[in-house]
């Protein structure tokens, strides 16, 4: 565990999707506003489980540069059979989609943000594309600074160069940015280029019935149970 902690970050960088936002709540209610029958909670984990093979799909050069847009509509494209959907018209299909712009975030978060708000820059750090994450600020009322996006970098993360963007777009050391996440893999990817790391807890990510273990981990800079509780250990 660290005895003497860091100089305080200058700006906070913060995955979104299900760090920020509910995913799985809301991709399920939306595919149930669509057709009630429809298992929401299996839907919505088979569309998240396609969201890394997609981006490894991009990384490897098979795809070019893909918005995120465009790949959960791969995705989608691919499971609509599998859930009883594949008679969906064009227009339902494309609003089905754009659900992603639509997910509610957490209860803590925009109390959070915004004291969190009152003492560091914060924005966000996520692969979604900016499109995606303004109409996703503007529906949950989410305070950022500023959007940054892999569509920014043309890098989905753990590349690099979404991290050390960042410090590069508020010209400060990678030590100076602290990215807040909900997944250890993003930020063990952080941490390799520098930055100061903060987890959030998130049991209830990918459902009720399918809790997250939120151990801590202690290379972490911090740990909390929400943005409430990160305002309070940074001094907001």
């Amino acid at each position: 565990m660290r005895t003497n902690p860091p100089s305080p970050p200058k700006v906070l960088a913060f995955d979104v999707f299900g760090t920020v936002v509910d995913w799985h709540s809301g991709i399920a209610r939306e595919v149930q506003a669509l057709r009630p029958a429809i298992d929401g909670d299996a839907f919505a984990l088979a569309w998240r489980a396609g969201y890394q093979p997609a981006m490894r799909r991009v990384m490897s050069g098979e795809l070019g540069w893909t918005l995120i847009d465009d790949l959960h509509r791969l995705i989608l494209d691919g499971i609509l059979e599998q859930f009883g959907l594949g008679d969906l018209t064009e227009d339902d299909k494309k609003h089905l989609n754009k659900a992603w712009h639509r997910l509610d975030p957490w209860p803590d978060v925009v109390a959070g943000l915004t004291r969190l708000k009152s003492r560091y820059t914060i924005c966000t750090l996520s692969n979604g594309n900016i499109g995606l994450l303004a109409d996703m600020a503007k529906r949950g009322g989410l305070p950022w600074d500023c959007i940054l996006s892999a569509e920014v970098f043309r890098a989905y993360k753990p590349d690099p160069a979404t991290y050390l963007g960042v410090a590069k777009v508020f010209d400060v050391a990678p030590s100076e940015v602290m990215l807040v996440a909900a997944h250890q893999d993003d930020l063990a990817a952080a941490r390799a280029c520098g930055l100061q790391t903060a987890y959030i807890e998130r049991p209830a990510e990918f459902g009720a019935a399918h809790p997250k273990d939120i151990s801590p981990h202690p290379a972490n800079t911090r740990h909390a149970k929400d943005f409430l509780a990160l305002a309070d250990q940074l001094g907001c």
